[in-house]
């Protein structure tokens, strides 16, 4: 049983991972086309001298990392009120939150955009994309901040009223401290699915707010590019990198 429940979850690694393995060498290919005729960099020289998707990438780092902050900080909050108070109706709306398609998600807030902004006379751009990311980030940095919250003692702040502290400071030097890990670990998941999301800024972008994703899917559209292996490649590695961080950081 337990050599067959290991050669069942190897191939399903296999299956998830091979084709990240190839797109990884292939980007080394000296060829545009899928035969392999050398090694080389060529295609990651072009990723870096490609000034639309230079553009693209300083865009995705903006929103991603105004939309982490943003929903990091309200995130937390909201967790914490939610961990001294039970909330079970906002705690199944954040879970609906999760479960909804991200393409009703965009087209919902599509929506919500041009009908308030009718009346505001602005247009879809950063800001919009700024929003959107930080409503479906919230859900996510509660989550992890709520499971860190469910490890800690109760008593420490408690502890910390007794001996004179006031609400904020219990929460500031004791409560604070024991999330800090949490926070950072939700924080980096926040940034990675702000920076990979395509769907529902797809919908909610403007003419000037392309960012990386964007790019790439359009690139791809068009045939086989040897510059898409090369970014993609870059963008699984970071990512990657980020994903096991916030892992360690909620152990």
């Amino acid at each position: 049983m337990k050599r067959a429940l290991g050669v069942t979850a190897a191939a399903v690694y296999l299956f998830l991972h091979v084709p990240l393995l190839v797109l990884t060498v292939f980007s080394f290919n000296e060829s545009p086309l899928t035969a392999w005729k050398g090694f080389s960099f060529r295609w990651y020289a072009a990723v870096f001298s490609d000034h639309r998707m230079i553009e693209a990438t300083v865009n995705s780092l903006i929103i991603a990392i105004v939309s982490t902050a943003a929903a990091t900080a309200i995130g937390t909050l909201a967790a914490y009120g939610m961990w001294k108070r039970k909330a079970p109706i906002l705690e199944g709306s954040l879970y609906m939150s999760l479960v909804t398609p991200e393409i009703v998600t965009g087209v919902s807030l599509l929506a919500f955009f041009q009908w308030m902004f009718h009346y505001l006379h602005i247009h879809l751009g950063m800001h919009t994309v700024i929003l959107a990311h930080i409503g479906f980030s919230i859900a996510y940095v509660l989550i992890v901040v709520a499971a860190r919250l469910r490890t800690m003692d109760a008593t420490l702040e408690e502890a910390a009223l007794d001996l004179g502290a006031t609400h904020f400071e219990a929460f500031w030097r004791v409560t604070l401290p024991n999330l800090t890990p949490g926070i950072v670990a939700a924080a980096l998941l926040a940034f990675t699915i702000s920076f990979d999301d395509y769907v529902i800024t797809s919908l909610v972008a403007g003419v000037d707010s392309e960012t990386l994703p964007m790019v790439i899917y359009g690139m791809a559209r068009k045939g086989v590019n040897p510059t898409v292996n090369a970014i993609s490649a870059i963008i699984v590695v970071a990512i990657g990198g980020l994903i096991v961080v916030a892992e360690k950081l909620q152990e």
